[in-house]
């Protein structure tokens, strides 16, 4: 608990600086002789950090590694009933912003750092903190690319996300993308001369729902996940400065959640030539300078269970959990197996209590993931 409270009283909403969060830990890391690497944003306002508890016979290389983002999203709007940078407990549940997503984790397996070091561990046992993981999984790519640098290549991850400590196998891919709608402005009493770019924009959108229900209509599906399909959709829009003028300008960002198994960058070639060779020759027929560009804002990828590794039937093995469970939101999971990681997302609390006003962990999910962590690592020691 120290260490979770500890954890909440940083206000790593993903707009601030995670390095207080960080340094913190890194400097009670460094007190126990552990040295952790720290990957920076290009700002340096934010780190993620990666440290190792090497292996009885001093190796590095290999392992495990248990994994947390430590930003937590905004609380603008929300009604409280207590801080919630404060952690507060009542009715056997902690109360704060982040205490389910996910610093109820990350506290747990800090309280346990000198229990895993008096182990004499056959393999190493590896701490990844992340930052900027609650706005597409910016920061986690910048550690990995790391470790693959440094030639670390843990064997296993395993991601705390809450699943109410039962393995999650698989998740879809995340894809947000921004579109820039360029036309030409004119006053609103010259419209023909005009290229007006909330109307374009409109077209574009429509499109990507008529996407979006070929999806639903047309599948593929999997019925483990609680939506089967992959799905898209628009969620913010901009354009135009006043009444009496054609907008020159229109901006909207949209996302594509897919499935696995799915090929999201079919779904974004769609999305693009459906501009480039349907809208945009229209657009230039009423001025040529009228264009239309994508952005990519932040990917990240799906985990699929065709290949489950050994980690995930150790983690089966542990909750005694052999459910095939799949979840429609995404994590960093995909982005360690795509590097050759294999991922598994285990972690206390529940989904739905994240991003809430009044967000809780049970403390019995607490209790649960500390057991399940102190058999893990028991489970990495050298047999006598």
């Amino acid at each position: 608990m120290p260490w979770i409270e500890r954890l909440i009283a940083f206000d790593t909403t993903s707009r601030n600086s995670n390095l207080g969060l960080i340094e913190t830990v890194r400097d009670h890391l460094r007190s126990l002789g552990v040295e952790p690497v720290l990957t920076y944003h290009a700002s340096g306002t934010k780190a993620n950090m990666f440290a190792t508890l090497p292996a009885h016979d001093g190796s590095t290389t290999g392992g495990i590694v248990l994994s947390g983002h430590t930003d937590v999203v905004p609380v603008d709007g929300q009604a409280w009933n207590s801080d919630p940078f404060k952690a507060t407990t009542r009715d056997g549940k902690l109360y704060a912003r982040g205490a389910c997503d996910m610093k109820g984790f990350i506290g747990t397996a800090l309280s346990l750092l000198p229990e895993m070091q008096a182990t004499r561990l056959a393999r190493p046992l590896h701490l990844a903190l992340s930052f900027d993981e609650e706005v597409g999984c910016a920061g986690a790519p910048l550690m990995i690319m790391d470790l693959q640098a440094r030639g670390v290549l843990p064997e296993g991850c395993i991601i705390g996300e809450p699943t109410g400590m039962r393995p999650v196998v698989a998740h879809k891919g995340i894809n947000l993308y921004r579109c820039h709608v360029h036309g030409h402005a004119v006053h609103s009493s010259l419209t023909p001369q005009g290229v007006n770019a909330i109307e374009y924009a409109a077209r574009m959108i429509c499109f990507i729902r008529d996407l979006a229900d070929k999806y639903r209509a047309e599948g593929p599906y999997d019925q483990h996940f609680e939506v089967p399909f992959t799905t898209a959709q628009t969620g913010m829009i901009s354009g135009g400065i006043a009444n009496n003028v054609v907008p020159s300008l229109c901006e909207f960002s949209f996302q594509v959640r897919n499935l696995p198994t799915v090929n999201v960058g079919e779904i974004i070639r769609q999305i693009q030539s459906y501009a480039h060779d349907v809208l945009v020759p229209r657009m230039r027929d009423e001025h040529p300078d009228a264009r239309i560009e994508f952005s990519k804002i932040s990917v990240a990828p799906a985990l699929d269970d065709a290949q489950e590794g050994a980690i995930t039937e150790r983690v089966r093995t542990l909750t005694q959990d052999h459910d095939k469970r799949k979840v429609s939101y995404g994590t960093e999971a995909g982005l360690f197996k795509a590097a050759g990681i294999p991922a598994v997302i285990c972690g206390p609390g529940d989904i739905e209590q994240a991003h809430k006003a009044d967000e809780f962990v049970a403390l019995d999910q607490l209790r649960e993931c500390a057991l399940f962590l102190r058999r893990f690592v028991r489970g990495m020691a050298v047999a006598e």
